[in-house]
């Protein structure tokens, strides 16, 4: 198994991508959440959350 190395956001955000794609939503979740979390703009983060999960998200303080 390849070891992924997550430096930025975009990291994240495509490692979701790819759990998405294989057909394992609980991990690119979680991959967004972290992405999301990340990302230093709270109006960004949200645009993450929204984009990937939807605008019925909850954001979990």
């Amino acid at each position: 198994m390849a070891m992924h190395r997550f430096t930025n956001v975009s990291d994240f955000l495509n490692a979701a991508r790819e759990m998405a794609e294989s057909g394992r939503p609980a991990l690119a979740r979680l991959l967004v959440e972290e992405a999301a979390d990340r990302t230093p703009d709270p109006t960004e983060a949200d645009h993450i959350r929204t984009e990937w999960l939807g605008p019925n998200h909850r954001k979990q303080n």
